[in-house]
């Protein structure tokens, strides 16, 4: 296990990250009267609780010298519990701050349609699984941050059409959500494969690194794979469920209330 040291640029980056939101959040309140509300702020911070976890020690300095799985565990942290943390905490208000020109307000709109957004986020994810890729991260400090960057940019692209709360920028319908998912889910399953099924491995940097517990490269890089597939998969079928299963739940909502009124009016006729 590498012993423990901080990760300064870590902690400068996420800290200055969540201290302009709270004293974001501080300044709309005492100026509009709109609070941001707890459930927005724990989400927020949790997912920058998580960014924080899968940045620093030990996760990130196995990731980068020793185990390829870490590296795939972080990615799987940034993409999947991460970014719709963030998108859940950032208050509508905040988000129209952002995109107040028109001009980053249709690149964004234009960029977080369901199919730019897949070929985004799956362009990245392809890219930053590419070996080369792979072996000069491990070995630049400057180019891990930029391609964590990336990653987390990409993520919250392609959870935008499941979680916008900007009106203007409505999620896709339940059947939609509930599809792209299912999507998502697919197309990892190409890298996933040549990790779970390579006969040699992909990424020979990891060779060259200790062998942490006497695992492999070679049995790192088959575990990684497995990381990707199952992992990532149970995750994103955990959120189809969860579309699923509020999608019905507003449906008999919504019939429950139209059988009500029909029983009104049937009482209301009775009554004249």
């Amino acid at each position: 296990m590498p012993a423990w040291h901080p990760h300064v640029d870590v902690w400068l980056v996420l800290g200055t990250v969540v201290g302009v939101y709270l004293v974001w959040c501080g300044r709309h309140e005492r100026d509009t009267g709109e609070a941001t509300s707890r459930r927005q702020r724990r989400a927020f911070l949790s997912g920058m609780a998580v960014l924080f976890l899968a940045s620093e020690w030990p996760l990130h300095d196995l990731a980068e010298r020793t185990w390829y799985a870490a590296h795939m565990v972080q990615h799987m942290a940034y993409t999947l519990v991460a970014a719709p943390l963030l998108i859940r905490g950032i208050p509508a208000w905040m988000w129209r701050s952002v995109f107040r020109n028109h001009t980053a307000r249709r690149t964004w709109r234009a960029i977080t349609r369901p199919v730019a957004a897949t070929i985004i986020f799956n362009g990245v994810l392809l890219f930053t699984h590419w070996p080369a890729v792979v072996a000069a991260s491990v070995g630049s400090e400057p180019l891990h941050f930029v391609l964590h960057t990336m990653i987390v940019a990409s993520a919250l692209i392609v959870w935008w059409p499941i979680l916008s709360p900007l009106p203007e920028m409505p999620p896709i319908t339940p059947p939609a959500q509930m599809l792209y998912l299912f999507v998502q889910s697919l197309v990892p399953t190409i890298p996933a494969s040549f990790l779970t099924f390579g006969h040699q491995p992909l990424y020979q940097v990891y060779e060259t690194f200790p062998r942490l517990l006497g695992v492999s490269a070679l049995t790192d890089q088959l575990i990684a794979g497995l990381i990707m597939k199952i992992v990532g998969g149970l995750i994103l079928w955990g959120y189809i469920a969860v579309v699923f299963f509020r999608w019905g739940a507003r449906e008999r909502q919504g019939w429950d209330a139209l059988a009500l009124r029909d029983v009104e009016a049937d009482l209301r006729a009775d009554l004249t």
